[in-house]
């Protein structure tokens, strides 16, 4: 193999990066942490100061407004995540002794899986625990809203186990056409905060 094809082969190994941007205000936080706290109160780990008289519709209400900042959330992580996955897709097809067959399915079961170490190291760095949760909930909850709907649009029901409904989904998304797996030792690529990628694309141009 010549340099030139070995250079060629390392390139075709790296993916674009992904890129995620801020997706909550203070409002969000505030009512994701409200509802975290009013579901301790509920399970009574943690004292309530809603009025006693209303105590258990108002912890209920807080849960629900914070189990949708959580659906929020997950929304927008899983439009960066899609945006990625598309990005992907397009560079398999125009690269050079990459399979140009592999879909959106293949890289979702890459960031889901198994991502390269890096991109574990990164997560864990940033307190991610669970990533496999967080990204297939994330993709799962973005193949059902492009946007984040009107909570009254929502039922309880589905406020209350999103999770489970959002497992499905993801379930869905992967069984839409066969696909063909990878893991973290056939591609790479860098996992970037927004502002962090911003800061390093401004570095590189004033060394330029």
């Amino acid at each position: 193999m010549t340099p030139t094809e070995r250079f060629t082969q390392t390139l075709a190994k790296v993916l674009p990066p992904l890129i995620l941007h801020p997706f909550g205000g203070g409002s969000s936080v505030d009512e994701l942490m409200e509802g975290s706290r009013a579901t301790l109160a509920l399970e009574g780990l943690l004292e309530s100061d809603a009025q006693a008289g209303d105590d258990k519709y108002e912890l209920q209400r807080r849960i629900l407004v914070g189990r949708y900042q959580e659906i929020r959330m997950l929304l927008f992580l899983g439009k960066d995540i899609s945006r990625w996955l598309q990005q992907c897709v397009d560079f398999a097809k125009r690269s050079e002794g990459v399979n140009p067959r592999l879909s959106e399915q293949s890289f979702a079961s890459l960031i889901v899986e198994e991502p390269p170490l890096n991109v574990r190291q990164k997560l864990e760095k940033w307190g991610v625990s669970d990533r496999r949760a967080v990204f297939s909930r994330a993709i799962g909850i973005y193949s059902i809203f492009s946007e984040p709907p009107p909570i009254s649009s929502l039922a309880p029901t589905f406020l209350n186990h999103y999770h489970r409904y959002a497992d499905h989904a993801y379930i869905c998304f992967q069984h839409l056409r066969p696909f063909e797996s990878v893991v973290g030792s056939d591609f790479e690529f860098e996992l970037y905060a927004s502002e962090e990628y911003s800061r390093l694309l401004s570095e590189q141009w004033e060394q330029s």
